[in-house]
């Protein structure tokens, strides 16, 4: 937690109120992003995203793997965020710990709906290969390498940005199945099928400070924040999933408020995490 005066607490949370914040952004407005990808070449995927000072990786393995009974049709996909004990101090020791597990549950949700899949960002049936014997397993790792606030929203768009730089394996399934009913399978090395990601959803997190919300907040205002809400949004404007932290309650008609504002901000963060996506891997197959 960042330790601030009561002169610098009243010039965050005045400056929030008067829609002129301490490094001059509106309330609504993100502070710059970039993003690179390609920076594993051990994974299927991976990118790098900086929202400001904030600064965060992700990569995607994908593996043959077995449905689960309850969803035959359906691959799987695991979500793993680590912090770098070096990212802040807070994260040294067991801080950096129970970050990490509120992060990945919370990108599990914002991500990937209910437990059923139903509402998830990422549709689950396109991993499935043959229904109820294979299917793909997506292991997303995020790692923290630099915070200074708004980590969900920035992981988030990583997430985003490797599964748009992920290439699955072509499967080749054989007509015959082997002596204990299990399907042979050929994957191949040389062919390699884009990750579709039109349905994957941005993650837009309103944090409230005094009367009014904010976007992209930093780690000084997130230190006299009273709540967030975490909603992420797909390109059709479709809610995926939704989570609160802190400890002070909302009204009801608040977190529809915020909700409204949060499908609005999506579209200007959905339009530039693509122009950044495309031009980081325009970078890429020219090196």
């Amino acid at each position: 937690m960042v330790g601030l005066s009561i002169g610098e607490k009243h010039f965050v949370q005045g400056g929030i109120a008067q829609d002129l914040r301490s490094d001059g952004r509106k309330r609504l407005t993100y502070r710059p992003i970039s993003v690179e990808t390609g920076n594993i070449p051990q994974a299927n995927g991976s990118a790098r995203v900086k929202m400001g000072a904030t600064d965060v990786i992700a990569s995607v393995k994908a593996e043959l793997g077995k449905p689960s009974p309850f969803q035959p049709d359906k691959g799987k996909v695991s979500i793993y965020v680590d912090c770098s004990p070096t990212a802040a101090p807070m994260f040294e020791g067991r801080g950096g710990d129970e970050l990490s597990a509120e992060l990945s549950a919370a990108l599990q949700r914002c991500l990937l709906g209910g437990k059923s899949g139903a509402g998830g960002g990422i549709d689950l049936s396109s991993l499935s290969i043959v229904e109820g014997k294979v299917c793909w397993d997506l292991y997303i790792d995020g790692l923290v390498v630099s915070s200074d606030g708004n980590l969900l929203d920035a992981l988030g768009a990583a997430i985003k940005a490797a599964l748009s730089n992920t290439g699955i394996p072509k499967v080749n399934v054989a007509a015959s199945a082997s002596f204990d009913g299990q399907p042979e399978v050929d994957v191949s090395d040389e062919e390699f099928l884009q990750f579709d990601t039109f349905g994957v959803p941005v993650v837009v997190t309103l944090t409230k400070v005094g009367r009014h919300y904010i976007v992209d907040a930093t780690s000084e205002e997130e230190s006299q924040m009273s709540s967030a809400i975490s909603v992420s949004i797909n390109r059709q404007g479709r809610i995926c999933g939704l989570t609160k932290r802190g400890g002070a309650g909302l009204d009801p008609s608040i977190i529809l408020d915020m909700i409204s504002v949060a499908k609005h901000v999506s579209e200007q963060l959905m339009n530039k995490l693509d122009s950044e996506i495309f031009a980081a891997e325009a970078c890429e197959e020219e090196s």
